[in-house]
């Protein structure tokens, strides 16, 4: 783990990886006296950033960073949904992915066998990125774990729902793309005007729930 100031207002905390960014979020979302130092917490891919709240200085940013972090699993790692207390947020999925057979034949498992994989645990939004409203989701079946595509479309129609590495996610709009897609939702994941805009925040839980064409 490795500090470093990020303007006059920000403390980037940089980690190993995934699980350790999720360990680390929590750690200092569950610390409350981190509520009246911080006014933003944003994961990324390897590191945290913490936004102090006016008048804060650094100094102060570096006692909320815990000393020591649970690290789990993906299947053990527990889930704290932040937008809906105690509830999953739902994402029904029509399974007809372009990549759903390639990614068959990667694992070693049947269509049904991915989708029921797929859908059989729930995911975590580690963080946010690429465009706005895109979640990386994590914890899932690790059976699941597939490259992204040697060739990356030009354009995924938004709503796909895709596969790379340990990541799960859902194209928000139309763009290009390397993920493998196995299946397509109507969920609207960024809408202006919405508060937030943005449908999956860091820390949600996510199921996928699959529904005929």
């Amino acid at each position: 783990m490795r500090l470093l100031p990020y303007g006059d207002r920000g403390l980037l905390v940089e980690l190993a990886g995934t699980a350790e960014v999720v360990a680390c979020t929590d750690a200092v979302r569950a610390d409350p006296a981190a509520a009246a130092l911080l006014l933003d917490v944003v994961p990324g891919a390897r590191s945290v950033l913490l936004v102090a709240r006016p008048g804060i200085p650094l100094d102060r940013l570096r006692s909320v960073v815990p000393d020591e972090m649970v690290v789990e699993s993906p299947a053990s790692r527990p889930f704290r949904p932040v937008r809906r207390a105690g509830a999953e947020i739902r994402v029904a999925v029509v399974y007809d992915g372009p990549d759903l057979a390639e990614v068959a034949r990667q694992t070693g498992l049947s269509e049904a066998e991915v989708v029921a994989a797929h859908t059989g645990t729930p995911w975590r939004v580690a963080f946010g990125g690429f465009a706005p409203g895109f979640a990386y989701l994590v914890g899932g079946d690790p059976r699941l774990r597939v490259p992204r595509r040697a060739e990356p479309r030009t354009t995924v129609p938004a709503g796909s729902v895709g596969l790379a590495g340990e990541f799960s996610g859902v194209y928000p709009r139309a763009s290009p793309g390397g993920w493998q897609l196995i299946g397509r939702t109507d969920v609207v994941l960024w809408d202006l005007d919405r508060e937030p805009p943005a449908l999956l925040a860091a820390g949600a839980t996510v199921r996928f729930v699959a529904v005929p064409a």
